[in-house]
């Protein structure tokens, strides 16, 4: 796996107003800021009306580059300003480098947290929250023995949303599937007068670089995404059909899902396992287009390199250790992070011995990056009841007190709650290896 970054100085955190870009703080909000021993950025924020507890934040993505980005910190200020809404102190970093290093992260996380316990005062409760990647990030930092084992205050509970949790070497095997489908009924990434590579490198070399409008371009060629259904050819109609039906995500999420494909696998493979390919399709058979046998004689086949796969599942898949009261929550229509990765997760756990304290929560959501205020509290307000009288919340009592949350939180239609909702196996979406 390729070094961190270290940084050769840091900035002592320091109370400065909270950051302009931050709309929706409560007044009288206070904030720091700083850039910890190892690089990353943070802010911690503290309501006035404090309740005494402290929510750590890792955040999704990720993000790309070597060196860690001030700016995202204050992102997640703003998306998360919810848990500072609510009353709670929230701390959040950058990260201290970019690319898919998800135990460098986890150590980020937990090293936040005495620094942010120390800056607002002894805290009552510190909840861990991950969301998207970020739940990968998490639910490592939180596992026995894991990073934030090794930092006071311990942690008391974790909350993971949205969560990408069945670990890099099953998540991302359908990016693979993506590409390979892609080329064959696209021929455009790469061009046939372009330099030809293993798609699974996401770009020719660790140097190579490909820009948004560049790979814009050839989504639109192929798909017409940048027209009206009634002005796309045929052919595009056909190609986004088979492409819809074939690697089973929505329209919307294609262009999202094949850049990460592009720069993400570019990532993996080059800065963090030396060119060796954790990502395999033998004899994978894709299934859906309009000529099936046709489709699987053009996709290129690749081979897994056991020892890259290792490697990448030793930093990437989460192990469900986790001896703590554990909420998660998805949209059952999550366009990134699929459902079904929730059963995934839920063997990973039971496995670890540690079903009896999760709860996992899903909602009617098509949304990925957020769900709603009222579901956000409600999800929170049993995690903290669960961890003062010990008793284990049911999804069905979450979503009953849901509607039930103060009208300030919530229209009507903001608690989206699902009780009875149960995924199907990651391998009714995603062909196993």
């Amino acid at each position: 796996m390729a070094s961190i970054v270290i940084a050769s100085s840091f900035a002592e955190p320091k109370l400065q107003p909270c950051p302009s870009e931050v709309k929706n703080l409560p007044e009288g909000t206070t904030c720091w800021a700083g850039q910890d021993e190892a690089g990353a950025y943070y802010w911690v924020a503290k309501p006035k009306e404090w309740n005494g507890n402290l929510v750590l934040h890792s955040h999704g993505g990720p993000a790309l580059g070597k060196l860690p980005k001030a700016e995202r910190a204050i992102e997640d200020l703003e998306r998360w300003s919810i848990w500072v809404r609510s009353g709670n102190a929230l701390a959040v970093t950058s990260y201290r480098q970019g690319g898919v290093a998800l135990m460098s992260a986890a150590e980020d996380t937990a090293r936040l947290l005495p620094i942010a316990s120390k800056l607002v005062g002894k805290t009552k409760k510190v909840i861990l929250h991950g969301q998207s990647w970020g739940g990968g990030v998490a639910a490592r930092a939180a596992e026995i023995g894991g990073p934030l084992s090794k930092v006071e205050p311990k942690i008391d509970a974790v909350l993971l949303t949205s969560g990408v949790l069945a670990g890099g070497t099953k998540s991302y095997d359908f990016r693979l599937d993506l590409r390979v489908v892609w080329q064959a009924i696209c021929e455009n990434h790469p061009r046939a007068d372009e330099v030809q590579y293993p798609l699974w490198q996401g770009l020719a070399t660790k140097d190579a670089k490909m820009s948004k409008e560049d790979l814009t371009q050839r989504v639109n060629e192929c798909l017409g995404l940048n027209k009206p259904e009634a002005e796309r050819s045929d052919k595009q109609k056909e190609n986004l059909k088979t492409i819809v039906n074939v690697i089973k995500i929505p329209e919307k999420s294609i262009q999202g899902h094949l850049t990460w494909a592009t720069q993400h696998f570019q990532d993996i493979i080059f800065n963090r396992l030396d060119g060796r390919n954790p990502f395999g399709n033998e004899h994978v058979k894709y299934v859906g287009s309009s000529n099936d046998e046709e489709l699987n004689k053009k996709v290129l086949r690749y081979k897994a390199d056991p020892a890259a796969v290792t490697d990448f599942g030793r930093d990437t898949n989460p192990t469900g250790d986790i001896a703590l009261p554990i909420i998660t929550m998805r949209g059952i229509n999550d366009p990134i992070a699929f459902v079904e990765l929730a059963d995934t997760w839920e063997e990973t756990v039971a496995k670890a011995g540690h079903s009896s304290t999760m709860v996992q929560l899903y909602t009617n959501d098509k949304e990925h990056s957020y769900l709603s205020d009222a579901q956000y509290i409600a999800a929170m307000n049993a995690l903290v009841a669960w961890i003062e009288t010990g008793k284990k919340p049911t999804p069905l009592e979450i979503s009953q007190k849901c509607g039930m949350l103060d009208s300030k939180w919530h229209p009507t239609t903001d608690c989206r709650m699902m009780p009875e909702y149960k995924p199907l196996p990651l391998s009714s979406r995603v062909p196993t290896r």
